[in-house]
């Protein structure tokens, strides 16, 4: 384990194991760089990372603090799943529901410029965290562009990465919304009528074409959007 890994790992066992509580601040670069004999650039990479995993949270010219509890994504990016999961130091695992054909609804067909009733392949996976069920990803998928997509063992590799190898994306086009759980929501992700879900539509692109259409959605007390910018000056 590299220098800047072991400060990564002291950090997110202090979290862990609740010595340090959301909104405590953490110790600055320099007593990092003090702690760990290395050098004050070695401690700014680890703690930006974890600013970028969404675990601390960083503001120019103030202390560097634990962040929301709550899981965090980017919207400005689209990161896989299970990286998110070990990269917070915990156990990852994928439970397939359904892998198939289906026939395009219209709705889900203008998705891909297709007519209604075109066939596409269809999944629906349950992404865990621990024991805990975090996304449900339903996904439809451009046949044309990942014709092997159904003969993919999904519980080694995630459909992101799959289709990454297969159709490398270009681009990709993001809606969220605030919804209350459905009933495979409910089943899948554990959780009661009623409660409030994150709901992300993600559409990709190829430079062939549309890839896939993916609804993810996640239960809205246990994971949040976020993201941060830079702006050149």
């Amino acid at each position: 384990m590299t220098k800047y890994q072991q400060i990564k790992s002291h950090i997110l066992a202090q979290i862990e194991s609740g010595n340090w509580a959301e909104g405590d601040t953490v110790p600055s670069e320099n007593q990092l760089a003090q702690t760990f004999s290395v050098s004050r650039m070695t401690a700014r990479r680890a703690l930006q990372e974890l600013a970028e995993q969404g675990v601390l949270k960083r503001t120019q010219g103030a202390a560097t603090c634990v962040a929301s509890l709550k899981n965090q994504s980017s919207m400005l990016q689209i990161r896989n799943i299970a990286d998110e999961i070990r990269d917070r130091q915990h156990a990852y695992r994928a439970e397939v529901i359904e892998l198939d054909r289906r026939d395009a609804s219209s709705l889900i067909a203008s998705h891909f410029h297709f007519a209604s009733g075109d066939p596409l392949f269809y999944s629906l996976i349950c992404h865990w965290q621990d024991n805990t069920p975090l996304q449900l990803e339903e996904r439809f998928i451009n046949p044309v562009l990942a014709p092997g997509y159904l003969e993919q063992d999904f519980t080694r590799v995630t459909p992101h990465e799959y289709l990454c190898s297969v159709a490398p994306l270009t681009e990709a086009e993001h809606m969220v919304e605030a919804i209350l759980a459905d009933p495979l929501s409910q089943t899948h992700l554990h959780i009661k009528p009623g409660t409030a879900c994150l709901r992300l539509h993600r559409t990709t692109w190829c430079r062939d074409g549309v890839v896939s259409h993916a609804r993810l959605t996640h239960p809205g007390g246990k994971y949040q959007l976020g993201g941060h910018l830079t702006f050149p000056r």
